[in-house]
């Protein structure tokens, strides 16, 4: 008498599996670009308010020291940063074709931070000018040039934006919308299946009678209104 062993079939990934795999996705996708829209913001205006570059002016006999910040620079990263925020922000309240364009926004202020602050990494054009206002002399230009290293991490900040603006671009479609509407259990249940055709009629309150006050109340209805 022979055996037959039963070979285990795989079978294939059922309807709500796939959809429970794509709800997680969708939530890890919307996690990190949100932590990463607000820490590359975050990042770009803390950094944008340090000292980028000094230096020194001939002032007599000596030498003044001088320092500029990166808003000092220029002022494009931290602009791009709000405006970033703002897209990040408006990425829930809008759908369809409307979070793609809101999307790139956020992409492309990022990219645009980030580029602007590399190339501020190596300006001195605004120390120039405060060695200028400082000496009175239109001539006048800074010595001893260094900078630091803030304009890279605000560049830094910048790339975080873009990757942000990049899973908005990416998963964006997958991602919930804010509601502005709300409504209560209790009103969705009276209307029922006959939403079509109108709701359904409240019950009579009567005002002497507590218990229908509360269910009144408990319905979403106000019971002091007069039918």
């Amino acid at each position: 008498m022979g055996y037959v062993s039963a070979v285990p079939v795989p079978q294939p990934r059922t309807s709500a599996g796939s959809a429970a795999a794509d709800s997680r996705g969708s939530r890890r996708s919307l996690g990190a670009a949100l932590l990463l829209g607000a820490l590359g913001a975050a990042v770009v205006l803390i950094a944008s308010g340090q000292t980028w570059a000094e230096g020194a002016a001939a002032v007599g006999g000596g030498s003044l020291p001088l320092d500029a910040d990166g808003r000092d620079i220029t002022g494009v990263p931290a602009a791009l940063a709000i405006v970033g925020l703002a897209a990040l922000v408006a990425v829930f309240a809008v759908r369809g074709a409307g979070r793609r364009l809101v999307a790139a926004l956020l992409a492309l202020s990022g990219t645009g931070a980030a580029v602007a602050a590399f190339l501020g990494a190596s300006d001195r054009g605004a120390l120039d000018e405060k060695a200028a206002q400082t000496t009175g002399d239109t001539a006048a230009t800074v010595s001893g040039l260094s900078h630091t290293a803030w304009p890279y991490v605000t560049t830094a900040g910048g790339a975080l934006i873009l990757l942000a603006g990049v899973l908005a671009v990416v998963y964006g479609r997958r991602w919930p919308a804010m509601s502005g509407r709300y409504e209560r259990p209790g009103q969705a249940a009276a209307a029922g299946p006959r939403g079509a055709r109108g709701a359904r009629k409240a019950p009579v309150v009567d005002p002497d009678r507590p218990e229908d006050l509360w269910k009144a109340l408990d319905r979403g209805e106000d019971p002091t209104r007069e039918s």
